[in-house]
């Protein structure tokens, strides 16, 4: 039965346990409690039950453990001298009494995200309620117990109805000011657009509609800006109630261009608030029975992409170690973080949506040295450093890591940095309590695009989910049981699986339609000023620019297929070639670049005869598979392989044997003359 508890069974810290005098969640509030996926039983683990609530935070600005976080001692305090705010969050858990793992997932721009990847349905309206809404019900069946709250602020409203995504309202550094700079580009004419960074909010001007802001206009990154008059354009309100401002420009915004709006803002978040939170949050239900239940026996952390790279940040702040000491999480998997994330997320005006890929926000600090878990020196400034200096606990330990990255992020997220040194010359070894996994031939997110536009090739389906789903389990059974999870699997200097995009252009086949980029991306050093690394205040803004950090890319086979890494079913046994770029078309803009997210796939033809005619250097289908039989062979011997290095669990097998014969059916079925992108799915 549903139960609204506003304001009931409220727990305070006192009541609820003194056990520590460093708690720094003061009380938590709930708000709904009632069955999850109604009656539907997730095999030994039974029904679940969600949760709804808000946690009440106290941070001690002059506590060792906060310290790193920027500007929290500019925020408004209480008599006894805490900086307070609170967060909303939902935990979905097992209603037995048998103690279960508690996921922490990191939402991403508000949004869950694991339910999407891991159990394939994303929860309708953000909001998980029903038995729809647990998919195929993996993390459930394997007794996870999930948790998601609020962290960050610049979450843009939408027109969804009913939609309930995660927003937090971080403490404020009420009257400073600073200059705030925000990027942009349009795939299409148009007079008016947003100028916040994807799917979020920016910090708007102190002065409305600012007679002093300044907007410019360049073609590539490293461009001098050129100034657009101020009489050209103005400020326009925001779409929606709360949303981002907009800007309208007379002549209109074109592709091809990237804009840049700069002015002065003022009352920055304490959005390292944020980070603290998910902490302190994580260290309550470490150590707490909850609403009848047992603490839980393990606690870890999940993150995808933006979401991974705020673990990143966590440890390279030392904000996994509690006011207590205590580690708050034993083991965390950073999934899709790029170069890690060793940087954003704190500083004065941070927009935490914000990233650079190959073609856009180079200026915004998501990443910077050091990179690796095991010591390396940055030659530029003669430093040695790890991203894990911090990160220990009080007796020394460390939580144990997953880094997961597929092919895209080494072409738009500096994937390379997390296993090599700074210039690109040699491999780093990860730490022993870290594992490197590169899903090849894969992108972001498996590709969910039926057409072509606004790239140029079809969308990569390589799923690597599969493999996410076994890590998830082995990261488990590695921070309770010490059972070691399969060895690093990242492409290497050292056996030609990493190499420059020069080596990779002049290995990559050719004739079958795809043209590799001339880059990828190479972040540079960012100069912000005297106080940006030590205070995180940003003095020059635009940033200077130093040398870039050296990225390489995985290396080619003979198909196009990238070597080294996790060896996907789609890679042992293929049916074309898979790559981590795909271009984006000329008629949106910026036709050097790539898509930021996207890979791109190219079946092989079907038949000698059919490749012959086409020029295409791939050997057929035909020549490789002697029926489909013959294939339906190989992905199984791939699939257990698989099994084997505990990169696939055997009762996700009969689903690679489907996706992928279900694939080779459809480029049987294929008009080979057909452009479109509809066969790679299932109707």
């Amino acid at each position: 039965m549903k139960r609204k508890l506003a304001m009931v069974a409220a727990i305070t810290a006192m009541a609820a346990a003194v056990s520590t005098a460093h708690a720094a969640v003061e009380r938590i509030q709930i708000v709904e409690r009632l069955p999850f996926a109604p009656g539907v039983t997730f095999g030994e683990y039974g029904a679940y039950e969600k949760i709804r609530g808000v946690a009440y935070y106290a941070l001690d600005p002059k506590a060792a453990a906060n310290a790193s976080i920027v500007d929290l001692k500019r925020a408004p305090r209480d008599q006894q001298g805490r900086v307070l705010f609170s967060s909303e969050f939902v935990l979905l858990r097992p209603t037995g009494a048998q103690p279960s793992t508690l996921l922490y997932d990191v939402n991403n721009r508000g949004n869950i995200a694991i339910l999407g990847q891991i159990n394939g349905r994303s929860p309708v309206n953000n909001d998980p309620t029903t038995a729809a809404d647990a998919g195929d019900g993996f993390l459930m069946r394997h007794g996870f117990s999930l948790l998601f709250s609020a962290w960050t602020w610049d979450v843009a409203p939408t027109t969804a109805t009913g939609g309930r995504p995660l927003v937090f309202a971080p403490p404020v550094a009420k009257g400073v000011k600073g200059k705030v700079q925000n990027e942009f580009t349009v795939n299409a004419p148009t007079d008016v657009v947003t100028y916040a960074g994807m799917r979020g909010l920016t910090y708007e001007p102190a002065t409305p509609n600012d007679p002093h802001a300044q907007l410019t206009e360049r073609a590539r990154q490293g461009d001098k800006r050129k100034p657009v008059p101020r009489s050209a354009w103005r400020f326009v309100a925001p779409e929606l109630k709360g949303g981002p401002g907009r800007v309208q420009l007379e002549g209109g915004f074109k592709p091809d261009t990237i804009y840049e709006i700069t002015y002065v803002a003022k009352d920055p978040y304490v959005t390292g608030a944020g980070l603290a939170g998910i902490r302190d949050l994580l260290s309550y239900f470490r150590d707490h029975p909850f609403e009848g239940a047992a603490a839980p026996r393990n606690v870890l952390m999940f993150g995808i992409s933006q979401s991974g790279r705020v673990i990143g940040r966590m440890m390279t702040e030392g904000l996994n170690v509690d006011e207590g000491g205590k580690l708050a999480f034993s083991g965390a998997y950073l999934h899709v973080p790029g170069a890690g994330g060793s940087a954003g997320f704190n500083s004065r005006f941070a927009q935490p949506t914000r990233h650079p890929s190959m073609m856009e926000e180079h200026d915004y600090p998501a990443d910077a040295f050091p990179f690796t878990s095991m010591p390396t020196r940055d030659p530029a400034t003669g430093k040695t450093a790890s991203t894990l200096d911090k990160a220990r606990d009080k007796q020394g330990n460390l939580p144990k890591l997953i880094y997961a990255n597929t092919s895209t992020e080494f072409w738009n997220r500096g994937a390379s940095l997390i296993g090599t040194t700074p210039d690109g010359e040699r491999d780093a070894a990860p730490a022993a309590n870290v594992r490197l996994y590169g899903f090849m031939g894969a992108q972001h997110y498996v590709g969910r695009s039926n057409k072509r536009a606004p790239f140029t090739a079809c969308v990569s389906t390589s799923d690597h989910y599969l493999p996410m789903r076994a890590l998830i389990v082995a990261l488990d059974n590695w921070t309770t049981q010490g059972k070691q999870p399969p060895v690093s699997a990242y492409p290497q200097l050292s056996d030609g699986s990493l190499t420059t995009v020069a080596d990779y252009r002049a290995i990559f086949p050719k004739g079958f339609g795809l043209t590799p980029p001339e880059q990828n991306l190479r972040e540079p050093r960012l100069n912000f000023g005297p106080r940006f690394a030590r205070l995180g205040i940003a003095d020059m803004v635009p940033p200077k620019h130093g040398d870039d950090y050296e990225t390489r890319v995985p290396a080619p086979d003979a198909d196009g297929n990238d070597k080294g890494g996790v060896r996907l079913v789609e890679l042992q046994a293929p049916l074309g070639t898979h790559t981590g770029w795909n271009l984006r078309a000329p008629d949106t803009g910026f036709a050097w670049a790539t898509s930021r997210f996207d890979g791109s796939f190219v079946p092989f033809a079907r038949t000698e005869a059919e490749r012959l005619a086409a020029g295409d250097p791939r050997p057929s289908l035909e020549a490789r598979y002697a029926s489909r039989d013959a294939y339906a062979a190989a992905v199984r011997a791939a699939a257990e392989q698989q099994v084997g290095a505990g990169l696939l669990l055997a009762e996700d097998i009969e689903r690679a044997m489907k996706q992928n014969l279900g694939l080779y059916d459809r480029i049987l079925a294929r008009d080979p003359a057909d452009q479109g992108c509809d066969y790679l799915f299932a109707k």
